[in-house]
């Protein structure tokens, strides 16, 4: 499989749960939740939605799933890392407005996904017989 066909169907996984959690993450942060806090709840009901979405459509993995899952919470709890380090670095330390930090951490971040899950996560690439 094409890594450009993998990339659209990456992005297209990424913008529809990142344009929600992004809304919601505005929403949470106008209601006094704190920037941090919110990102944190977002990013792990982010990461649950779209292993699935993921591993049967943007890379059609045919390994087994639980190594997958692993592989797959392991790489996004390393996304959480940077992007905890990126929005302090860029609200704390700079003090730059959240909501802009935020987007530009969302499109790092992103792509040190997609090519952790690429290279990583599903590397099995559809390969044998899909397995519980």
């Amino acid at each position: 499989m094409k890594v450009a066909g993998q990339f659209v169907r990456y992005v297209i996984v990424g913008l529809l749960s990142n344009g929600l959690s992004y809304a919601l993450y505005l929403a949470a942060t106008a209601l006094g939740v704190q920037p941090v806090v919110a990102m944190t709840v977002l990013y792990g009901v982010a990461t649950l939605q779209t292993f699935a979405a993921n591993r049967q459509w943007t890379f059609k993995d045919g390994g087994r799933s639980h190594p997958a899952l692993v592989r797959y919470v392991v790489l996004y709890a390393l996304g959480y890392g940077l992007n905890l380090v990126l929005l302090m670095v860029g609200v704390d330390l700079m003090r730059w407005p959240h909501q802009w930090v935020m987007a530009g951490v969302i499109v790092c971040v992103a792509v040190f996904l997609f090519a952790g899950q690429k290279l990583w996560v599903f590397r099995s690439q559809g390969a044998g017989v899909r397995a519980a």
